[in-house]
């Protein structure tokens, strides 16, 4: 290596040195709402992006952030009551009821999924593996991720006779948005409730979670937040003809404090079961009652992340430390996710 080049590299890790130094002396001595207020600013600074919600439970403390504008050039920030679609966020209610019923004895994990849907699969199966619902929340039972057809439950029920299962069940993780909605006509099945009505009950009323709702009324389609695209374009809100088990809640800040406090209290049966670890993906992050587990920083995060047409959020859950956190924003394109992923890291490593 030649002297000039020793010389860049030189400047370049001082330059880098300085910068964090710099960025060091920014925070310290900072409140948590205005380190808060510092990162959503620089996560602002992308014009692609109009304005993010933030929920923070932080050892007791609740904490609800709101910066930017609903729609460009609106002068309309977010507040509380504003409504956003979780997306795949979804999921983690889902994954908390299948955690209830295996612990109501209305399911088992090892079942094979087949005996409790409405017409014969003998597709799904991979060499006279069956497909088990551990299978199934764990994104390792060889599903599309999109169904063969789904635009109405006829339809979808029709079309999975198309899959065709081509791998050992269990062993190879491949993300599906199919999966996630058998699952969820499984725990309508087995509790004789409809799936929708069974979040409600044993997850959204005990937590009193008023205004999570798979079914918005007027007054809420007025709450909900516009969705836009890379090009500020408007998006198309979430249509869901299926049972919801993989995407169609709706919900806000306060509410998913809330959500945050239910699955920080691990001494709660259905808490501490869903946060079992099952599966090692061959990413980052394993997998259980479809929550993503990572760790970070030598703590185990439970975690996911939700995006739909105009809108992404992530949601992040560090029992032992006391902290949640969720990031909102009424904003898709490629790459928003990893700046929510950022935003909400940034805040939280302030916290420790």
């Amino acid at each position: 290596m030649t002297n000039k080049i020793l010389k860049v590299v030189f400047l370049g890790l001082v330059t880098i040195s300085i910068i964090s130094c710099n960025r060091k002396k920014e925070i310290k001595n900072k409140s948590i709402e205005e380190i808060v207020e510092l990162f959503a600013n620089e996560f602002l600074d992308d014009d692609r992006i109009h304005s993010v919600s933030i929920a923070l439970y932080n050892n007791e403390k609740e904490s609800t952030f709101h910066f930017g504008e609903q729609n460009p050039n609106g002068n309309n920030p977010p507040t509380d009551s504003t409504l956003y679609e979780l997306a795949s966020v979804t999921k983690t209610f889902t994954g908390t009821m299948v955690a209830k019923a295996v612990l109501d004895g209305k399911i088992s994990l090892d079942d094979d999924i087949r005996k409790y849907l409405p017409q014969e699969y003998p597709n799904f199966e991979y060499d006279g593996e069956i497909v088990t619902i551990k299978d199934i929340i764990t994104h390792t039972g060889g599903f599309p991720n999109f169904p063969p057809a789904g635009e109405n439950k006829t339809a979808f029920w029709n079309g999975l006779h198309q899959v065709k299962i081509n791998s050992k069940p269990g062993k190879e993780f491949n993300y599906s948005n199919t999966a996630p909605e058998i699952t969820a006509y499984i725990l309508e099945h087995t509790y004789g409730l409809p799936y929708q009505k069974l979040v409600e009950e044993f997850i959204l009323k005990p937590n009193k979670m008023t205004n999570t709702k798979f079914i918005l009324n007027a007054k809420d389609k007025r709450l909900l937040i516009q969705g836009y695209n890379g090009e500020k374009e408007p998006q198309e809100h979430y249509q869901n003809n299926l049972w919801g088990g993989i995407a169609g809640i709706h919900s806000n800040t306060t509410d998913l404090i809330k959500y945050i406090k239910y699955h920080l209290n691990e001494s709660t049966p259905e808490i501490k079961e869903s946060h079992k670890n099952f599966f090692s993906t061959q990413y980052d992050f394993d997998i259980g009652y479809h929550w993503n587990i990572v760790e970070i920083e030598k703590e185990v995060c439970y975690r996911h992340h939700g995006g739909i047409w105009g809108m992404q959020n992530w949601l992040m859950i560090f029992p032992k430390s006391d902290i949640g956190i969720a990031v909102l924003s009424n904003a898709s394109f490629d790459g928003i996710d990893d700046k929510l992923e950022k935003l909400a890291l940034s805040i939280k490593n302030e916290l420790n």
